[in-house]
């Protein structure tokens, strides 16, 4: 049986944080007096008031929590933060279709950064510090900052865990689920500080500093500035993007290890790293160069350009430092495919995963060792370890089912009127949860135009993409709601 009752306590939970979240975004509208305050004090009160009523109906829950109830429980406070995070954009009138402020909050707390809005600018700042909020929340994941106050309702925190955490691997730090999550939000909170800090060494206003950072750290995307992070034109801003978000783009349990712990060898013999590291180094080369022999130099700008659009989209961050699609339409291809890899499993990043991708490989090329050497034994082993055949079996699963949902919301998409590239680049863009696209949703253009039912697809695309798959379809399955 599902235990509806603590469900209901921990969404309530959720919804007291993104409450006290909303008040403090309406504190920007009374400092630079704009009329969007009473708009997110309004939707911080319906917030509490949902979060006080699934209280009251959840009181007297019983504290035992399956993994059922886990993978339940993560999906839904995705929707539910999701449908209530939009209250601010529509009673602020700046965003007054649900679609597309649905559309828009989702983005955000799933990290994609594909946005609906044609002038970002025109904006107040408490929407823009939200926007930049929603994704800071979603990087590491809602559910992951519960799991590190869990002991409150007396219950434990693997089951979300296992449902939340992105990736084959969800390494633990600390025997204690809930001390892991809060060193690994440690580490979250001291990179978007350092990287808020030294935005504003170079330029940036305070503000802009500070949302820039959390959409960096978050690998989202979101930018207070219509041309993203090209409006700075500044190099340095650049590189301290591309330093920030490949930093984010690793396994976070690796952070602590090499920075709390000194263990920095940890890291650089962790075989994913190495993909991570080599598949940013092999296409920003090919990509740099491409660049070159186009322009006829400008080889500093060149790798520039080409370095930032590989990790940005790598790690599916999505902030644009140049439009790619005036580059040779060769070079999409490239950025296409690193729109698929994505980078570190226990990252905030979305897209397949770097582990899966070299997984994959030794699996194949395993199997060709086999067909020489039929009777031999060959382990697959990532880091030194040894990789169980359930492992592989879920591998394949994961690779199947991506292509699967890939296909189908492709094929859904075109039946809504999208032409043919633009529907790959919105599917693969929101199952990966990158942001930019191709075709007419590439960089930093507007998804305003998709039909309203594309964009609810999208949105359901995002969440399934930020939720590795199987968390949100094992809904959808009649098993799951069985008694037993």
């Amino acid at each position: 049986m599902i235990n509806w009752k603590i469900i209901l306590r921990i969404l309530a939970f959720l919804l007291y944080i993104e409450s006290l979240l909303m008040n403090a975004c309406s504190a920007f509208g009374f400092y630079y007096n704009e009329d969007d305050r009473w708009p997110f004090i309004i939707a911080a009160g319906v917030a509490l008031l949902i979060g006080l009523t699934l209280n009251c109906i959840g009181r007297d829950a019983d504290k035992r929590f399956s993994r059922r109830d886990g993978y339940l429980i993560v999906s839904l406070s995705w929707i539910v933060f999701s449908l209530v995070g939009m209250l601010p954009y529509v009673l602020s009138g700046y965003i007054p279709s649900v679609s597309d402020a649905f559309f828009e909050t989702m983005s955000g707390f799933t990290t994609t950064g594909a946005s609906i809005l044609n002038d970002i600018e025109a904006l107040p700042h408490g929407l823009l510090f939200w926007r930049s909020m929603t994704q800071w929340i979603g990087g590491l994941g809602i559910i992951f900052f519960t799991i590190a106050v869990l002991p409150v309702f007396g219950v434990g925190g693997v089951q979300l865990f296992a449902a939340e955490a992105t990736g084959p691997r969800h390494d633990k730090v600390h025997p204690r689920i809930s001390v892991t999550a809060k060193w690994i939000w440690s580490i979250y909170l001291g990179l978007t500080v350092v990287c808020a800090f030294l935005f504003s060494l170079g330029g940036m206003s305070v503000f802009d500093s500070i949302c820039h950072s959390m959409a960096t750290t978050a690998t989202g995307g979101f930018s207070t500035r219509n041309a993203s992070i090209a409006a700075f034109d500044s190099a340095y801003i650049e590189y301290v993007t591309i330093f920030f978000m490949f930093l984010s783009g690793i396994n976070f349990t690796l952070l602590f290890l090499a920075f709390f712990k000194g263990r920095v060898g940890k890291l650089f013999s962790d075989t994913e790293f190495h993909w991570y590291a080599s598949i940013v180094g092999v296409f920003t080369l090919v990509i740099a160069l491409g660049l070159v022999i186009v322009r006829g130099g400008q080889i500093e700008e060149s790798f520039r350009e080409a370095l930032f659009q590989v990790v940005s989209l790598q790690t599916t961050t999505g902030f644009v430092s140049a439009d790619y699609m005036l580059w040779p339409p060769v070079l999409w291809f490239f950025l296409s495919v690193v729109m698929y890899f994505g980078a570190c499993a226990g990252s905030t990043s979305g897209a397949i995963k770097c582990v899966r991708i070299a997984m994959l490989l030794k699996v194949v090329r395993n199997e060709f060792l086999r067909i020489v050497h039929p009777n031999a034994v060959i382990p697959l082993r990532i880091s030194g370890h040894v990789i169980h055949s359930k492992a592989k079996i879920t591998l394949l699963a994961f690779f199947v089912l991506y292509v699967l949902v890939i296909f189908i919301g492709w094929v859904v998409m075109m039946a809504l009127g999208l032409d043919f590239m633009d529907a790959y680049g919105v599917v693969v863009s929101s199952v990966s949860n990158v942001g930019p696209g191709l075709g007419n949703y590439s960089g930093i253009q507007s998804w305003a135009h998709l039909p309203d039912a594309a964009k609810w697809v999208s949105a359901f695309l995002m969440l399934i993409g930020r939720l590795e798959l199987f968390s949100v379809l094992l809904l959808l399955t009649p098993g799951f709601w069985q008694k037993r």
